[in-house]
């Protein structure tokens, strides 16, 4: 189990407030334009999750894709991701690092020589969006035994028996994602409803991190910090694409808006 997520929680915990996980795509808009944004949000994000780039995504948005394609356009390769994760975990205060992106992309780099870079890296753990359980129950275990935590989704639609099921096998860390949207949609339910749904997951196994992806923003975050942790991706790449259109530093702009976020759930 991978003790550094479990203890950036533990911290959050203590401090009587959610966890804030970012997401940024690894090479938006460079290689070393995504490092700076990755240092500069660290000083407020307690879990950086990084994106690799893929041309046909399933679950993303149109910001995300929009930052993906800038990657992909840019030449980012998965090699490079490495590096910028390396480079970020050498910082002295770095934070833990989720990466986030799709299976082929991890079947044609190989599962052993996948998992020993992220471990050689510093990666602390994985989510893999298109390997749901339990297809994902052998994978998982070569992740745990290199000490990387293996990130478990579940989905409103998401039965009782198969959410004890995803639990029971699941590490440190589950993403609950709010809603039946790609990333980047407005909250179609309220958050008192996430909660309510959020809260009978979270009685199954109180132990475990659950932690709500999709639909977060400045204006929805305060609303469910209630929650282990929350996720805020979309309206990061967002900021990205806005701060390159006008001419603006993204490095400055995105960290400006994380501030404010963790201003809201403190």
């Amino acid at each position: 189990m991978n003790l550094n997520i479990s203890l950036a929680f533990d911290k959050c915990k203590k401090e009587n407030r959610p966890a804030l996980l970012t997401y940024t795509v690894a090479g938006d808009s460079s290689n070393d334009k995504s490092f700076k944004i990755l240092k500069s949000i660290s000083k407020y994000a307690d879990i950086c999750e990084i994106g690799f780039a893929h041309n046909t995504p399933i679950a993303d948005g149109g910001q995300i894709q929009t930052s993906a394609h800038r990657a992909l356009r840019n030449g980012t390769k998965i090699k490079d991701v490495f590096q910028i994760v390396k480079k970020f975990k050498k910082l002295k205060n770095s934070k833990p690092v989720i990466l986030m992106g799709y299976y082929n992309i991890i079947c044609q780099y190989g599962e052993n020589n996948f998992i020993n870079s992220c471990k050689n890296t510093g990666v602390d753990g994985l989510i893999v969006v298109d390997l749901p359980y339990p297809e994902n129950k052998y994978f998982a275990k070569k992740c745990k035994r290199a000490k990387i935590s293996f990130i478990q989704l579940l989905a409103p639609t998401t039965s009782k028996n198969r959410i004890k099921k995803i639990i029971k096998d699941s590490h440190n860390m589950v993403y609950y994602i709010s809603m039946l949207s790609v990333t980047g949609g407005k909250l179609k339910i309220s958050a008192k409803k996430i909660l309510e749904s959020y809260n009978k997951i979270k009685k199954i196994n109180k132990s475990k991190n659950l932690v709500i992806g999709f639909g977060i923003t400045i204006k929805t975050i305060s609303a469910l910090k209630k929650a282990d942790g929350l996720v805020v991706g979309s309206a990061l790449c967002k900021e990205i694409s806005k701060s390159l259109n006008n001419g603006q530093n993204p490095v400055t702009n995105v960290a400006n808006m994380v501030k404010s976020l963790r201003n809201k759930i403190s």
